[in-house]
This record gives C-alpha cells, sequence and structure tokens, in this order.
C-alpha cells in the first residue's frame, strides 16, 4: 500500500573529526531500508555532524490517531547508541555549542503527516532516549506541553556561553545536576555523554553566512539584529561561531515558508557594512524543503 504519510528527522551529533566513529553512525543509519539517509552535513571547525533522514510513520485511527509505528524509531536509537559508544563528550572540543553527544533531533512532518504526528513520535523516542539510553531529555515546540521553544531551554542551561578560550566548548559543560528538570529521564547529567533535546517544528533550512572578521562580539550584535527574537526577520535563529582563522559564521534557521535566504543574506550584509566588515556569499548546509521528500520517494523507489 502507498504510503501518504512522512516524517523527516535531523539528528546532531557533537563529532565530525572521528572517523570511526562516524564509520559507526553511519552503518547504523542504514540498518533499514526503509529509512532514507538524505544528506549528512560534518563541520570539522564545529566539530559537529547533522544527518537527515527520511521515512513514512503509521497511524492507528481507533486510538485517535497516535502515531503507533516508524522504522526511523529503531534507526535513531542504534545510531544515537553507536555515537554514546564511540565518543565521549568529557574529550569533546569544537566551536559549535551543545550540551551532550546526541545533541539535537528535530522532527518535521512531510507529506499528509501532521505536527501532531511528528510530535507524537518526537515523544515516543524521547522516551526511548531517556529510559533505555539513560540520558537527559528536554522536549521543545510541539513536543513540548507549552510550546517551550528549544532557545529558551538552551539559555536556561548556559548552551550559549563558551567555556574555553571564550570562542569553543570543550568537555561537559552541564553541571552533574541539571538546574531545571528534563521531560524525561533524571536531573543527573552523565558527564561522558551529556543532555538532548528533542523537538517537532516545522522544517528549517540551515543557511550559513561567512562574516571575514575574527570580531565575533561585532557578529553577534549582527545576528541579534538579524533574528525575530532581536526584532529582525520572523522565525530566523541565528548564532555567531568562530569558523576558521578569519572567519565567524553567521550560522541560521530559517523557516522557508516565511523567510528566504535571500533576506538573510541582504541584512546581514547590510548590517556588516555598517560596521566595516566583509561578507562572503552564504551556503546551505542542507537539501532545501521542497526537494526532501522528491529526493527520498526517488531513493525509496530506486531500492523497491
Amino acid at each position: 500500500m502507498l504510503k501518504s504519510k512522512f516524517i523527516c528527522c535531523k539528528l546532531y551529533i557533537s563529532e565530525s573529526r572521528n572517523a570511526m566513529a562516524i564509520d559507526a553512525i553511519d552503518r547504523a543509519a542504514r540498518i533499514d531500508p526503509q529509512v532514507v539517509v538524505i544528506t549528512k552535513f560534518e563541520d570539522c571547525i564545529y566539530n559537529r555532524v547533522r544527518y537527515t533522514l527520511v521515512s513514512y510513520i503509521d497511524n492507528d485511527s481507533s486510538t485517535g490517531g497516535e502515531v503507533v509505528y516508524s522504522p526511523i524509531r529503531k534507526v535513531l536509537l542504534r545510531m544515537m547508541e553507536a555515537a554514546f559508544s564511540t565518543i565521549e563528550l568529557k574529550s569533546h572540543t569544537g566551536t559549535h555549542p551543545r550540551m551532550g553527544v546526541n545533541d539535537d533531533l528535530s522532527f518535521h512532518p512531510f507529506g499528509e503527516a501532521t505536527m501532531e504526528d511528528a510530535a507524537c513520535l518526537a515523544k515516543l523516542v524521547a522516551s526511548d532516549i531517556g529510559n533505555d539510553l539513560q540520558v537527559p531529555v528536554f522536549l521543545y515546540a510541539a513536543a513540548h506541553p507549552t510550546g517551550k521553544s528549544v532557545g529558551a531551554i538552551r539559555r536556561e542551561l548556559g548552551y550559549y556561553r563558551p567555556n574555553y578560550k571564550e570562542t569553543q566548548w570543550a568537555g561537559s559543560m552541564l553541571p552533574d545536576v541539571l538546574p531545571i528538570k528534563p521531560d524525561v529521564g533524571s536531573t543527573n547529567v552523565p558527564p561522558e555523554r551529556g543532555a538532548i533535546t528533542v523537538g517537532a517544528t516545522p522544517f528549517l533550512e540551515g543557511y550559513n553566512v561567512p562574516v571575514l572578521s575574527k570580531d565575533i562580539a561585532t557578529v553577534r550584535r549582527i545576528t541579534r539584529r538579524l533574528t525575530g527574537r532581536g526584532g529582525g526577520l520572523p522565525t530566523v535563529q541565528a548564532m555567531a561561531l568562530l569558523h576558521g582563522d578569519d572567519c565567524t559564521e553567521v550560522a541560521c534557521l530559517l523557516d522557508p515558508d516565511h523567510v528566504h535566504a535571500f533576506h538573510i543574506q541582504t541584512v546581514v550584509e547590510q548590517i556588516a557594512t555598517e560596521q566595516g566588515l566583509e561578507v562572503e556569499k552564504g551556503y546551505f548546509t542542507d537539501v532545501t524543503k521542497d526537494r526532501i521528500l522528491d529526493k527520498y520517494l526517488k531513493l525509496d523507489c530506486a531500492d523497491d
């Protein structure tokens, strides 16, 4: 029977320099042909990798539409297990913030799937992570009872404050006992694994704009004026992150139904010019929303 509901997941893992670890995670991602890895984005400076996966979901109408099965659930757990077995947060360092080996997992509905479907699946996987993998889990957006944003959670946990050389994150950055209660799991943090955020949102596109400056304080002021939270472009989230010897990136997430990369590029260039800074052309870190499902269906049919 043809499927009509699909789920896209983005799993962010705090590692990209350890080839053995990446190979183990890659193998775990391929255990089920019904789950397709659409893209894998690695950044050695950030020391971070993001997997974008797509599969189908099934509903049970007798339970009011509750998601009862998706093959992606097992694959995600296997990938996270592989990451935990090959990566230790205490020895990790990079220029991208993180609170855990498996740092963030987001779910996005495609096709006829609803946000409620995505939120239900997110909560099922969060339960797996907290109970089976023994890691504190913070839910956000549609997966959270009040819709709390991932940014609000991260600010409460000090996620955005570098703890190493003022521009990098090193080792475990969370206290042994969390200051706020996680939605799943214990408040005690395993320092070698950390914690994770899990949420359900509309599909977000990643777009990074290089600013040719090491003056990260100035670039942070640009990001504040760029984001919706700072009164700039609605739905845009952004961070200023050191990226190489002479570059600071404005790393953005945007909802393509409200904002396009062109708008981000234009605003960053305008504000940077005011500060006397040069800006390079930005780049997408993932396949765009319009191509995700099309690519999945083509790859899935090819496998069949």
